[in-house]
């Protein structure tokens, strides 16, 4: 499948998660160890968001509402990560107090810059790992349900950017847990209906400028693996040498596929069926449950 990570905190040079851990995320392109796929190498992305955050601007208006307003940057290639020069360039030219990063392991689409994550639609990003089963056979009816001032947005071929825009058409940018919500029973409904015994198995992480929202959740309930650092101590243990980690501040967050290293207490799993929103500091934990079509 694929792999990814999201950070919310103080700037971070994106370097530092991206390259330089001992199973840093462009190590896990190549040799990943808790995938159905070893090798995710169908594609890359970056997002992420202004540094402009807290504090007034020039004009008085508050930096965070300017940030909001600006549409998040992405790059992304069809290039496998660990052969793209202009990835490492732009790793270490990028700080950023809010951004995500995906590699990708295609199933059933092609390998295409338009089916590389993370999809975007206004100031949200949203980012994939897992699969909706027997997608080609749900897949019209699935594409259906998204509004029409969303499907206008739909570029590639990939279940993951229709799981967002569906997400969006449920209420993404009002409520987003409960749209997330509908969006997973949506597509279990439709699975079911169709003889799909487990429809989806999933890791997703959206944000929207000021905070990360990440859902762990499989019909069949094994799900792919997803951790978080549990403090800024142990990523402190873990760069001693970086000086843009240990000016970090401690409300640093980092939410991932799989850990950087193997590093005892670095670590925690995200049980399954679980939900996290993570921004300024502030990391709260909910149970998910999906909810069917006109509840």
């Amino acid at each position: 499948m694929c792999r990814w990570l999201a950070y919310t905190g103080s700037p971070l040079q994106m370097e530092s998660v991206l390259f330089k851990a001992k199973h840093s995320l462009i190590d896990q392109s190549l040799h990943a160890r808790m995938s159905v796929t070893t090798t995710n190498g169908d594609g890359f992305g970056l997002g992420w968001y202004s540094q402009a955050r807290g504090g007034p601007s020039q004009d008085g208006q508050p930096r965070d509402a300017l940030a909001r307003q600006e549409p998040p940057f992405r790059y992304r290639s069809v290039h496998p990560a660990w052969n793209d020069r202009n990835l490492r360039e732009a790793a270490r030219a990028i700080h950023a107090p809010l951004f995500v990063a995906h590699i990708r392991a295609a199933t059933d689409t092609p390998a295409q810059e338009t089916n590389c994550h993370p999809f975007r639609h206004g100031n949200w990003l949203f980012v994939h790992n897992g699969v909706i089963r027997d997608y080609p056979l749900l897949r019209r009816d699935l594409m259906l349900m998204i509004a029409p001032s969303y499907f206008g947005s739909l570029e590639g071929s990939t279940d993951s950017e229709v799981m967002f825009l569906l997400a969006l058409t449920f209420g993404l940018e009002e409520d987003a847990l409960p749209a997330l919500a509908r969006m997973v029973g949506a597509v279990e409904e439709t699975g079911r209906r169709h003889g799909v015994a487990q429809p989806i198995n999933m890791t997703i992480c959206a944000l929207d400028g000021e905070r990360l929202i990440a859902v762990r959740y499989s019909s069949e309930g094994e799900s792919r693996t997803l951790f978080h650092n549990t403090c800024l101590h142990h990523l402190r243990q873990l760069y001693p040498d970086d000086p843009q980690i240990a000016a970090l501040d401690d409300d640093a967050f980092l939410l991932l596929s799989e850990p950087l290293t193997e590093m005892p207490g670095a670590w925690e799993e995200v049980p399954e069926a679980t939900a996290i929103i993570a921004a300024r500091g502030r990391v709260e934990h909910y149970p998910f449950v999906p909810v069917a079509p006109g509840a």
